[in-house]
Parts: C-alpha cells; sequence; structure tokens
C-alpha cells in the first residue's frame, strides 16, 4: 500500500470529472483506478466501489463505511465552471466539494489507516456509492444484496463531524379525486375541486402525539394541484400531490394509513421505500459516539440512510447548508478534521468491542 492517500489531490481530480447521477461512469473509473492503485480490491456494482470481503463469515462484526460520488446538477447561481475546482486560500470550491466528496475521500484515507488496526475486531467496508442523489435503483440498493447482514454502517454526509443517529423518511403521494361534470351556470355535477378542498383542509390538520427525541414531528403538506378544462366546466377530476416527511414514530406505512382514513382521494404512494431511521440508545454505535465526546443529533435531510435496513449513522466534513448550491465548497481544514475524527470514532468503535464482543450482536 502506499503511505497516505493525498485526499486534497485525489478530491480535485474528482471534482474536474463531471458526475451528476445516472452519470458516473467516467468518475467511478477514476476512483477504481486510484482505490486499486493503493492497494485494495475493488468490485465494481454498476457505478459502485465496494471494497473489503462481505463474505468474510468469520464472526466479526461488519461495519460499512458509505459516501457517494455523484452531484446534482449544478443552479444557475455559478459564477465559474462548477466542473474546474479552484483553491481559494482554505477553500476548495466546486460542485459536489461538500456533499460528499470531501466524505469520500476522508473516508477512503480513514478507511486506509484503520483497516489494518481493526481487523482483527470487526470486518469493515468501504463503499463509495453511486445515484445517491436521485435514490436510484443501480445506486446502493443494487449493492445491498452482495454486502449480508451489516451491524453497523457510517454514511458519509456533510454534518460537521456531527453524527446524524436519525433521520426523516419521505413518501410522495398522488391523490386522485373524483366528481360529476357538469355546466357551471346550471350548478350541475359535483365539483371535484370543493371534494379536494376538504381533503386538502382534512391533511393540515392531522395530529401526531408521539414524540421522537432526535426528529421533529411528521409533516404532510399538498404542493400540487391540478383540475378543470374549462371556466364553464365543474370538474370532474382533481389530482393532488401530497409530500409526506415521516419519523421514527410514524413510518411511511403508518402515515399512509392515517393520511387515507381522512381523505376520499385514492391516494397511491409513488414509493415507501426512503424511510425514516433511528439508532438503538444501546447500539454499540451510540456507545462509541459517547466516548468519542461527540454530540448525536437528528436530521431532516435525506441521504442512504433511508435505504440502509441496518443501524446506521450519518457523519462527515462540510455543512449541509453549503450543498446544492452555487460557489459550494470544503475547507481544507474541514478535510483534515474528517480523517482525523472518523479515525477516532473506529478507534472507540474497536475498543467497546474488544472490551465487550457481544455489544456487536444486535
Amino acid at each position: 500500500m502506499s503511505k497516505g492517500v493525498p485526499y486534497t489531490d485525489l478530491l480535485l481530480e474528482m471534482l474536474s470529472i463531471p458526475a451528476t447521477s445516472r452519470k458516473e461512469q467516467i468518475r467511478s473509473d477514476f476512483l477504481e483506478s486510484n482505490l486499486k492503485g493503493i492497494g485494495f480490491g475493488v468490485k465494481r456494482i454498476h457505478n459502485n466501489l465496494l471494497v473489503g470481503d462481505a463474505n468474510a463469515g468469520d464472526g466479526r462484526p461488519q461495519i460499512l463505511l458509505n459516501s457517494h460520488m455523484d452531484t446534482v446538477s449544478p443552479v444557475e447561481g455559478w459564477n465559474r465552471d462548477p466542473f474546474v475546482p479552484q483553491v481559494q486560500g482554505e477553500k476548495i470550491v466546486g460542485l459536489g466539494s461538500n456533499d460528499a466528496g470531501a466524505s469520500v475521500v476522508t473516508m477512503i484515507a480513514a478507511y486506509q489507516k484503520m483497516q489494518p488496526k481493526v481487523e482483527k475486531v470487526l470486518n469493515m467496508m468501504l463503499l463509495i456509492s453511486a445515484e445517491e442523489e436521485v435514490s436510484g435503483a443501480n445506486g446502493i440498493s443494487a449493492v445491498l444484496p452482495y454486502l449480508g447482514d451489516l451491524d453497523a454502517v457510517i454514511v458519509g454526509e456533510p454534518t460537521g463531524m456531527c453524527p446524524a443517529v436519525a433521520e426523516r423518511g419521505l413518501m410522495v403521494l398522488d391523490g386522485v379525486v373524483s366528481g360529476r361534470a357538469g355546466h357551471a351556470a346550471r350548478n350541475e355535477g359535483e365539483n371535484a375541486i370543493i371534494k379536494a378542498m376538504k381533503d386538502i383542509q382534512s391533511i393540515a390538520g392531522l395530529e401526531f402525539r408521539d414524540l421522537s427525541v432526535w426528529l421533529p414531528r411528521p409533516g404532510a403538506q399538498v404542493t400540487m394541484i391540478e383540475a378543470g378544462t374549462g371556466h364553464n366546466v365543474v370538474p370532474d377530476v382533481c389530482r393532488y400531490v401530497v409530500d409526506v416527511r415521516s419519523n421514527d414514530m410514524y413510518g411511511n406505512e403508518a402515515l399512509l394509513e392515517k393520511i387515507r382514513s381522512v381523505c376520499v382521494a385514492n391516494l397511491i404512494p409513488r414509493s415507501t421505500r426512503l424511510k425514516p431511521s433511528s439508532l438503538e440508545e444501546d447500539h454499540f454505535i451510540m456507545e462509541a459516539i459517547k466516548s468519542s465526546g461527540f454530540i448525536p443529533f437528528g436530521s431532516s435531510t435525506l441521504s442512504d440512510m433511508a435505504l440502509i435496513p441496518f443501524p446506521a449513522v450519518k457523519m462527515g466534513p462540510g455543512e449541509s447548508a453549503r450543498s446544492h448550491t452555487a460557489g459550494e465548497y470544503i475547507l481544507t481544514s474541514e478535510l483534515d478534521d474528517g480523517v482525523a475524527l472518523y479515525c477516532r470514532f473506529l478507534e472507540s468503535i474497536k475498543e467497546i468491542l474488544v472490551n465487550n464482543p457481544l455489544s456487536g450482536e444486535q
């Protein structure tokens, strides 16, 4: 293996290769070559890159480090080429520098440094995934069948290196309300808009009494509505869209049932797979968070945690507010801190599992 990952140089090279979601092939080629150059064996699944043995089967707890290589498309506010990264003092400016290029390169560095130190205690793997920004089918969902049962996942996203131990889920509902067409001048028909308005009022009045320790109450907001064919025609169909944010107390399926109970519309979820999550208080990762001196929090933003059916925590260098913005950047000091704090966290996990091997059995 090489002596170390030059993560600043690696980040600059990576950012210069456009990789919007579902168009990551060239960046994946680059990262695969880099990982192999370090000395890692790499399994490529679509454009996802997996390092480590997912089928060790030797009883060690299995932990995955995961971040994503893809980006959103650049917004219009960029005043320079977003795909030509620039160093401005301590800032590295470029699309995806903060979300989540910084997590990718610092996780690679931490994995290289810590894997030999922890391998006797745990089986640690590294996944650089694709299609995270669109929750695509060829992203982490395509890799999960290869991973077996994982005891924990650390998801690299910009959180200022504070661990998010819970995350809200997302569900989008398409509602269709049926009425009966008629002539507006004669007050004929059954107005689908009026019926939909009653649904919208009922959705706005939903109450959620069970409180989460980490996350805000669930939310359900009607964000789009469409109806009508002419000013003089009573509409027989009204369609609306509901944006639903779930939490660990009210999952997607429970919220769907609750919303349906107060609506006349036929409500069809586009998907229920972006689920909320919450780390159990007695999980060894929570113990490692405390022993590392980190301050846990609950996150309202989505990540691949929503697709991971294993205990997970989200943490990485950078700040969420910079993501998807013109002039997105990461600080070189945040890269240094990211590597150091990932290593501290992994060291704490190792020590906990050494002192209490059974804590790794969930």
